[in-house]
């Protein structure tokens, strides 16, 4: 191991940041900074104080992010964002508000543009809202204060600047009325409970950010992405991050420049097999036993009172009985709700897999194996349908990797039975 490997490692497992994707050197050069700052002889001594200070560790992470961001940046988005939304409004009518997420929101200019795209399509204050959040405390502090220089004021089109600014010494100051719309906070978007008491969002804005994840990383946030959305809503990423949205199962909106996508509600083609694809027999629901389900893995429940555990197995069987009686839309209605009311759950996903699987919706099955996978990875009855569903599709490779995993995981209960 290098002697700065330690840190690339470290933030990678912070903020999921792939050092491939900046280079080693921003990260060398962030740690000499702050080696200097601290007055601290080498790397060995920043390392120590680096895990032991939380300040630090922050301080570490606001070095490495350098935000780039200005006001209206790739404005084909905000001008159909705000198409969007005027129709969103005449569909739901007084309902509701609409509500828009932005994150990593950086320094603020993304949702405070978000907030004037709103308002110049004619929306009134009362019928939207705007979330936003970044891993970087400085950031969302900026953000808060509102105060921005000439170099968020970019391209020949700020004539925004007149309407929602007002100039002082410092530079130029965002109106009341544009501020009081955006909630700010820090947030990661790789925390598993992120925004978990929040309903989904009408428009979620995530941009150039899954582009310095490695793969595995960048399907979790997906993930994460994906429940923050509405199925009826979009997520706008950046340029670069449309073709691994398309192959993660997202669809393009089809508006030109704006790098919307939204839930795919169509089964996608199968990729073309590289080898000859195995026959493979589709899963019957009615093959598969009903029975309660207890995640070792899974620490709420296990954790739980006796009363809640019980009741969660309880719907659990009321899922399995539907889905064996044939009752395909009113198991998923059941696994949705569960999901709704408990949060994140293997088994609840593992029967959306399954419901999707048996319907032909290869891509959504994936999906929803992946993520029962996410939360418990010796999940088995997971593992055997979606290594099947992977030969089928003709990924052998997939399917082998999750066969091992499901051998290894046979030979290790079995184990654990002679004990």
């Amino acid at each position: 191991m290098s002697s700065d490997q330690r840190f690339f490692d470290y933030l990678k497992r912070r903020i999921g940041l792939d050092v491939a994707s900046v280079g080693p050197a921003i990260i060398e050069r962030a740690v000499r900074q702050r080696c200097t700052a601290l007055k601290v002889a080498d790397n060995d001594l920043y390392w120590q104080h680096l895990i032991s200070s939380e300040d630090e560790q922050q301080a570490l992470i606001e070095s490495v992010i350098v935000p780039e961001t200005w006001f209206f940046r790739y404005p084909e988005s905000f001008a159909t964002l705000g198409r969007l939304a005027t129709k969103r409004l005449a569909e739901i009518g007084s309902r509701r508000t609409l509500r828009i997420l932005s994150l990593p929101c950086s320094t603020g200019e993304e949702p405070y543009s978000i907030v004037m795209a709103l308002l110049d399509a004619g929306l009134s204050a009362h019928q939207f809202s705007v979330q936003a959040l970044d891993v970087s405390p400085y950031s969302v502090q900026k953000a808060q204060r509102a105060q921005y220089g000439k170099n968020s004021f970019r391209g020949q089109l700020i004539d925004f600047r007149e309407r929602y600014f007002s100039a002082d010494e410092d530079g130029y100051r965002v109106s009341g009325r544009v501020c009081d719309q955006v909630t700010f906070n820090v947030g990661n978007l790789l925390d598993p409970a992120i925004l978990g008491s929040h309903l989904p969002y009408d428009f979620v804005f995530c941009r150039n950010l899954l582009i310095y994840f490695d793969l595995k990383t960048q399907q979790q946030a997906l993930d994460v992405l994906k429940r923050l959305t509405r199925e009826d809503g979009v997520l706008f990423i950046g340029p670069a991050e449309g073709s691994l949205l398309g192959r993660l199962g997202m669809r393009s909106i089809g508006a030109p420049q704006s790098f919307a996508f939204s839930h795919n509600r169509e089964p996608e083609p199968a990729p073309l097999p590289v080898a000859k694809p195995a026959v493979r027999k589709v899963p019957s629901l009615a093959a598969v036993a009903p029975r309660a389900y207890v995640s070792r893995a899974q620490a709420p429940v296990e954790q739980a009172p006796q009363a809640k555990a019980e009741g969660l197995n309880s719907q659990l069987q009321h899922i399995a009985t539907l889905a064996n009686e044939g009752k395909s839309t009113e198991a998923r209605v059941a696994c949705e709700q569960f999901l709704k009311h408990h949060g994140p759950h293997a088994q609840a996903f593992y029967w959306l897999g399954l419901l999707s699987d048996v319907e032909g919706q290869a891509a959504q099955a994936q999906t929803f194996y992946r993520k029962a996978l996410y939360l418990q990875p010796q999940h088995s009855e997971a593992l055997v349908h979606l290594a099947a569903l992977l030969e089928s599709l003709g990924d052998a490779a997939g399917a082998k990797r999750l066969q091992e995993r499901a051998v290894r995981l046979g030979r290790s209960d079995q184990s654990e039975g002679k004990q």
